[in-house]
């Protein structure tokens, strides 16, 4: 067991910034504190903070997919490498998701077709049945493409069915993210016998515990006794996004409307305090 002095430990420790998430209305509401002339002020990180696992979780058509696809275009058109991990649909098919999100933000295809690279695990059974596999490969495939934003979409397919392997998966998985200062988010399906906005929302304990950051999704069609609240008719669906925790900086609590354009670009709105 290695005990290390705090001061040694501040030397080596990286900068905390902001990562541009490419989801407009998300970077501002994260913030430091700094002092200046005796007082506390609130500096806004313009961005999710650098080297955290984020994650992102909510039921299906709340845009969580939408939001990952514009994190890993938005890096990789900023000249950095990204890796997208594809759990669940085939890498062909993830291909036209983002080209669609490329059309939406303006962004030219060939600014980012060489810095995304793709890890198909729609049919890799065995990969995905093995953590230390798994985990190894992630690790290498970071070094050698140097890779400094990960995507993985979703963790939940990861571990479906077997929740006991749940909490060693991401575990390990954290730590192939945080061993190579890697930006990242994990996309997974909220738990329906769970409150929407809740931290058991995020994927259970076992991932909210784990990670940095915790964003959770939620949507409900607005009846007649709700639908003044949130500004919209009845019956019209209505999509909130509320960040449920982060360690690594400050972060507003509030819930916020979600958008989602015809373009399928998400969007943070205002918060529903200020409606």
């Amino acid at each position: 067991m290695q005990v290390i002095l705090l001061r040694d430990v501040a030397a080596k420790t990286p900068k905390l910034f902001g990562i541009p998430s490419g989801i407009p209305g998300l970077d501002e509401l994260f913030y430091t504190a700094e002092i200046e002339e005796g007082e506390i002020v609130r500096v806004p990180l313009q961005g999710l903070p650098s080297a955290s696992v984020i994650h992102l979780a909510g039921v299906p058509d709340t845009g969580k997919t939408l939001m990952g696809q514009q994190f890993a275009i938005t890096q990789a058109a900023r000249g950095y490498n990204v890796l997208f991990v594809t759990v669940e649909v085939p890498a062909v098919f993830t291909v036209q998701g983002l080209k669609q999100r490329c059309k939406g933000l303006g962004i030219e295809w060939g600014k980012i077709e060489n810095a995304i690279y793709l890890l198909d695990l729609s049919h890799q059974t065995e990969l995905k049945s093995s953590v230390d596999e798994l985990t190894n490969r992630l690790g290498d495939i970071i070094k050698e493409k140097n890779i400094k934003a990960c995507v993985i979409d979703s963790v939940t397919g990861l571990y479906e069915g077997q929740e006991m392997v749940a909490r060693k998966l991401v575990r390990k998985l954290y730590e192939v993210m945080k061993d190579n200062y890697q930006t990242a988010i994990f996309i997974s399906q909220k738990r329906s016998s769970h409150e929407e906005l809740s931290s058991e929302a995020a994927g259970g304990y076992a991932v909210s515990h784990i990670l940095d950051c915790n964003i959770v999704l939620a949507k409900i069609v607005a009846s007649r006794t709700t639908a003044s609240s949130y500004g919209v008719s009845p019956g019209e669906v209505v999509r909130t996004i509320r960040i449920d925790g982060c360690r690594m900086c400050g972060h507003d609590t509030r819930v916020h409307i979600l958008h989602i354009d015809d373009l399928g670009i998400v969007k943070v709105g205002k918060a529903l305090s200020e409606k």
